[in-house]
Formats: structure tokens, sequence, C-alpha cells
């Protein structure tokens, strides 16, 4: 079986435990306005490889990963469920942590059999939340988060570890109160392991003019570290409201 690739990064520090083989996966069905890999978004691109090729080129960076492991992330990974299970499973035979960065759009809660038996295979989730507010989620990224938060409800009836990933935009997603609300869902999440709240950067745009595409948030200015904090804040204190509650 082959898949598709846009690439691979030996050395990841910023996607799961340790230091990680990342391997970015082609396609993906959202067009996040914020996104900085624009050129992972269409099917059928990419480097087409098979699962024993990735867990070669892990192999040879292996004495530097062992306190990491392998991150499937995109693109959407789990819009290749077939390709990701059979390299997961690899993984798992050879004893690596295996790590899913995904957004959880794929996810079909009438119909899930795929995404289960990549689960299988899968030590840690990154669920990145784009927005709590459906119709908020959907003018950000083209679609609601029906589909996202079935897959977080699920992963949890799973007992699979999860790492909420927030990215907080000026002026989209940094309202107070949908973080509030978001900090409440969460509280429901008995897998919650981490949150990570990221700043926005505008750093793709020049990927944007290379690729031909209008970069939709020209007038959008970064967060700062600061300000990403406070809205981390924000979230906690909704997470706490709702376990005080409960």
């Amino acid at each position: 079986m082959t898949g598709r690739i846009h690439s691979t990064e030996s050395f990841g520090t910023v996607d799961g435990p340790g230091i990680r083989f990342v391997v970015f996966f082609q396609g993906c069905p959202l067009r996040c306005q914020y996104c900085h890999n624009p050129d992972t978004w269409e099917f059928g691109k990419g480097r087409e490889v098979t699962a024993e090729e990735l867990m070669k080129e892990y192999d040879s960076y292996k004495e530097f990963l062992r306190s990491g492991g392998i991150t499937a992330t995109g693109g959407e990974p789990l819009a290749q469920p077939e390709f990701l299970e059979e390299l997961f499973a690899l993984a798992k035979k050879k004893g690596v942590h295996t790590c899913l960065d995904t957004s959880g759009i794929v996810f079909a809660p009438e119909e899930h059999s795929a995404v289960d038996r990549v689960l299988r295979y899968t030590d840690l989730v990154m669920l990145d939340i784009k927005h709590i507010d459906t119709e908020k989620h959907r003018i950000l990224t083209g679609a609601g988060n029906e589909n996202v938060l079935a897959f977080a409800e699920h992963i949890c009836a799973l007992g699979i570890p999860v790492w909420i990933r927030h990215v907080v935009v000026p002026g989209i997603t940094d309202g107070h109160d949908d973080l509030f609300r978001l900090g409440e869902y969460l509280a429901g999440l008995r897998n919650l392991k981490a949150l990570d709240v990221l700043p926005y950067h505008d750093m793709a745009k020049p990927k944007y003019q290379e690729l031909g595409i209008s970069y939709p948030l020209p007038d959008t200015p970064p967060l700062s570290k600061e300000e990403a904090i406070a809205a981390r804040e924000v979230i906690l204190s909704g997470i706490k409201h709702a376990l005080r509650r409960k």
C-alpha cells in the first residue's frame, strides 16, 4: 500500500512528546483561513511512499528519537486511514510511540470503522479545535465542527489521551465568551492531558504568494505571546467553572 505525503521532518519538537519523526500527509478537506501549510491541501499531489519506506527513514534517525516517536500530521492524516493504519501498525511492532495530529473533521459518527482501526495503534491524539461555535467554525474553515466534537467524544470514550490545540486569531477566535465556552467543553473530556494555546502568526504569507493564492487574513496582526497566555487563562477558567458546577 502507498500513501501521499508532503514531506517529513526528522527532529520535530512541537508535535508531541520528545523529539519526533514527523510525517506531513498530503491532502486536507478544510481551508482554514490561518493555515500555514496551504501546499498540503490538494489531494493526489505530494510524494507517493510506502509505510515501510517511512519506517526505514525513521530507523535512520531512531538513535535521536528514543524519547519521542512518530507523529502523523498534515494536511489531514485521517483522510488516508488505511495507509495511516499500516504506518502506525508497523511503528507499534517496533515499540515506537505514535501520535496523531488531526482536526477530526473526517470522522463520521455513523461509520468510523476505518478511523477506529487507526486508533487501535494510536498512543496520543493531538486534536486541533479551531472554534467551539459551529457556525464560526464554518466561516473559519469551510465546515462546521460537529464531526470534530464527535471525534473528541469518541476518543474520550476509548480512553485515548488527547492534547487539545487551539490557535488564537485576533478578531476570530479570541472572543472571551467563545474561549470560556471552549473551556467548559474541555472539562468533559476525561482523557485531556494537555492544552496548547497557540498565537496566530502570518509567516505563511510568502508561501501563499508562491502558490498564487490570496492570503485570507491580510490585515490580521499576529498575536503576542502574552495575549495567547491570557487566552489560555480564559479557557482554563471555563474548565474550572464547569468542574465546580459538576
